[in-house]
């Protein structure tokens, strides 16, 4: 099967298309065909080995444990292990990878009882793949902060992956919501939902007067020290810097958000997996609004 494969660290050309062993799938994991996978942060960062501990994960020197990149995809069942009964063949399915990643080959091998489900009904395959990374981290995180009807939320970075499933998300639950974002997205993140809009590059969001429950960055740019007069006296400060607590409905929660209509993605641009190093070029550039597609298969 064609993957695209890393064998050093380094920028996006290390990356490169291969032919390689097609996956058997274990008796509690599924064969997937991928159709549709991204370009998430994770994905660049490791290419990198930026932080430097994403060394300790994937070999000090080089590549070892993770050689295919792809955090999330989607895709259909081609072949199920014999311990798997809540998923068949012809099924088609949304899935986090988890630290196995994979997404950037033709077929993917993952456990039939971790972070899969079947796809949306009303998402295309391309749609359903940008949804696990970005909407698991900001459903966790905003679940973990005990989200409520009402509460006032600020959210840093909400053009962004997680950011724009966080906007949707917190106005799900009913809360009431402020996004912080550039001049470009403001219209983007209003009809996500977003009652109040503070443009980054005209106003400091550290300075407004409004206090709030929750301020979640979305993108790890701030900390806490900088926006605790930001927060209630009972005020939760969330940041992706830290990892969210998960529960096994999570990824049920979201497609129930998708189907409801509750939940929409956001495609900044499309690759194929041929166009990969541009891809993770453009993303690493921190241009990007929401999430970016690289199709393994056009229908």
């Amino acid at each position: 099967m064609k993957a695209v494969v890393y064998e050093k660290y380094g920028a996006p050309d290390v990356l490169e298309l291969k032919e390689i062993s097609k996956p058997i799938p274990k008796e509690n994991e599924v064969l997937l065909k991928v159709y549709a996978t991204t370009v998430s942060a994770g994905d660049w960062r490791l290419r990198k080995a930026d932080p430097f501990l994403a060394r300790l994960f994937n070999g000090l020197f080089k590549p070892r444990r993770v050689k295919v990149l792809g955090f999330e995809l989607a895709g259909v069942i081609e072949e199920v292990g014999k311990k798997v009964q809540s998923l068949k063949p012809g099924d088609a399915v949304f899935a986090s990878c988890g630290l196995r990643f994979g997404g950037y080959a033709e077929y993917a091998c993952l456990p039939a009882n971790e972070l899969i489900s079947l796809k949306p009904t009303n998402m295309t395959f391309e749609e359903a793949a940008t949804v696990p990374v970005g909407g698991l981290t900001a459903l966790r995180f905003l679940r973990q902060s005990n989200i409520k009807a009402g509460d006032k939320v600020l959210i840093y970075g909400a053009s962004g992956s997680v950011g724009t499933f966080a906007v949707q998300i917190a106005r799900s639950f009913g809360a009431n919501v402020t996004a912080v974002c550039s001049t470009a997205n403001i219209n983007m993140v209003a009809q996500l939902g977003a009652q109040h809009i503070i443009d980054y590059t005209q106003t400091d969001f550290t300075k407004v007067d409004t206090r709030f429950d929750i301020v979640f960055d979305s993108v790890g740019k701030t900390a806490k020290s900088q926006c605790k007069h930001l927060l209630k006296s009972d005020g939760k400060f969330v940041s992706v810097t830290s990892n969210p607590k998960s529960k096994s409905d999570d990824l049920l929660v979201l497609k129930d958000l998708i189907e409801s209509g509750k939940l929409i993605t956001v495609i900044d641009k499309r690759y194929s997996l041929e166009q990969i190093r541009e891809a993770h070029r453009y993303v690493e550039s921190f241009r990007k609004k929401g999430n970016v597609v690289v199709n393994i298969i056009n229908i």
